[in-house]
């Protein structure tokens, strides 16, 4: 599949989320939606990044702007996670993983010399019309949520 650009059309999804929640992409039409793929819940770049995003929830809504965070783990994981540190947006599951293909961030990694696949920290800025505005690869947790903001 050809890697999404800014422009395209973000690929819809409907997800389950925390508190036994369900999300779809389209549902969010005109506003604008921050989707955020991370590898898993309670590790510390994670936890680091998912709390950036929360302690900027405020300046997302006054910009209009929905954060979704989405990883592998179980919505059960998620609602302990977000119990845990408070989080005011859904944590959504993508645990078949067809979300992260759509958006072409499930991929070999590598870590100490052994390769496996994984979520690759990626962030997608979707427009109210639901195209790509915006995408950040291979993320790294610090500052990232102020580049976000920027961009917003």
């Amino acid at each position: 599949m050809a890697e999404l650009k800014i422009g395209d059309l973000a690929p819809d999804f409907k997800l389950p989320t925390d508190n036994n929640g369900e999300i779809t992409l389209s549902d969010l039409k005109g506003q604008k939606v921050v989707v955020y793929f991370y590898p898993k819940d309670n590790t510390p770049g994670c936890t680091t990044e998912s709390c950036a995003f929360n302690e900027a929830m405020p300046d997302f809504s006054k910009l209009n702007t929905q954060v979704i965070g989405i990883s592998k783990c179980s919505a059960a994981k998620h609602d302990k996670f977000k119990e845990k540190y408070g989080f005011t947006f859904p944590l959504a599951s993508d645990e078949n993983g067809n979300t992260c293909e759509d958006y072409g961030v499930w991929k070999e990694k590598n870590m100490y010399g052994k390769k496996f696949m994984g979520i690759e920290r990626s962030t997608f800025l979707i427009d109210e019309e639901g195209k790509i505005a915006q995408i950040w690869r291979k993320v790294k947790v610090k500052d990232h949520v102020e580049n976000v903001k920027s961009a917003l």
